[in-house]
């Protein structure tokens, strides 16, 4: 049986991702506070050593199949949960600035504790909703990638998450494997808050059943002011 470290290493190679001995300890070090904090919060129902590496882990930065970095400077990860996928991206990507926003305080906790041990620089959380940070200027079309991987339908999320992208940037949402409903019905929602689908690209997660997609939205003008709507009308109401 391979110890922890080569398991890691050998499923980054998968998605062509080569770790540093100080990156494969900050993972194996997130995944056991990942276990320790979910027994007294809800942060996960994957704990399994193999399972996280491969459907938290690995399934965070498969977004390099899709998105070159090279040019990313800022990241914001919105809904970010139990830090995916933004926690790992920044493991991976030490020099992009990174903010985590999620509305549970209690995941914010859970998150700054890790930043601490892993010693993780220039990235922050914020506890708070999506459509009230997009409304603030420090946060509105401030970033070159919004990430997400919220299971809000694309229209609803593309609301919440398009606002924080500055012209030029992306929006790239998590999906799964089915997505093609859904990229119909999300087209109009997406032009109207100043972004257009560039290109959608789906795979199955290595060595398991799980089909993926990234939807690359490229952020073509600016978002209108009144968008995102108060809060619940993106889901209730999709545009």
């Amino acid at each position: 049986m391979k110890n922890k470290e080569q398991r890691l290493i050998e499923n980054m190679k998968m998605i062509s991702v080569e770790l540093t001995d100080k990156q494969v300890s900050q993972f194996i070090k997130f995944y056991e506070m990942l276990v320790e904090w979910n027994k007294v919060m809800n942060l996960t129902g994957i704990t399994e050593y193999d399972e996280v590496v491969m459907k938290h882990f690995v399934d965070s930065l498969s977004i390099v199949k899709v998105n070159g970095f090279d040019n990313v400077t800022s990241i914001i990860d919105v809904g970010t949960g139990a830090g995916f996928p933004g926690i790992p991206l920044k493991i991976v990507f030490p020099e992009i600035k990174i903010t985590l926003l999620d509305s549970l305080n209690k995941r914010i906790r859970f998150l700054n504790a890790v930043i601490d041990e892993l010693e993780l620089e220039n990235i922050e959380t914020i506890h708070g909703r999506a459509e009230d940070f997009s409304k603030k200027e420090d946060y509105r079309e401030q970033y070159d990638l919004c990430v997400s991987r919220a299971v809000a339908n694309l229209a609803t999320l593309s609301e919440y998450c398009l606002p924080y992208v500055k012209v030029g940037g992306c929006f790239i949402p998590y999906k799964s494997g089915e997505i093609d409903e859904e990229l119909n019905n999300s087209k109009k929602a997406v032009q109207i808050l100043g972004g257009k689908i560039e290109e959608v690209v789906k795979f199955q997660l290595p060595d398991t059943d799980i089909g993926r997609s990234f939807v690359k939205i490229k952020k073509n003008k600016n978002t209108a002011k009144k968008y995102p709507r108060k809060a619940g009308l993106p889901a209730k109401e999709p545009l």
